[in-house]
């Protein structure tokens, strides 16, 4: 398989536990192997014509292109926020083995 078969999708969100249990959720459902949480970080944005600061949390679930739709719409379908950050990135080069193990994951080919 090519490289760029694994990305990683990014969200935020401020609640940390509305987040990790999207991430947790998503990764039972096997549309990513793995998230990670971090946080707290600061966002500063445009909403609404307001100028805002906020805590935010960010999950980073790693993923195949092949599960990547169905893991944006599950995200999109789930998350707190009208207009949320979801945002895909390819994977271009890591541990070969990991890699193999995210496809493996997201398939349900093994960790049962």
């Amino acid at each position: 398989m090519a490289l760029d078969d694994v990305v990683q999708v990014t969200t935020t969100a401020d609640d940390a536990d509305v987040l990790t249990a999207l991430a947790r959720d998503a990764v039972a459902a096997r549309l990513a192997a793995c998230a990670q949480i971090e946080g707290p970080i600061t966002s500063t944005y445009w909403w609404q014509g307001t100028l805002e600061t906020a805590d935010e949390w960010r999950a980073t679930l790693k993923t195949t292109q092949a599960r990547a739709d169905a893991l944006e719409a599950f995200l999109m379908e789930h998350h707190p926020y009208d207009v949320p950050e979801v945002l895909r990135t390819p994977v271009i080069g890591g541990n070969p083995a990991y890699l193999a193990w995210v496809r493996a994951e997201v398939r349900g080919e093994v960790g049962e």
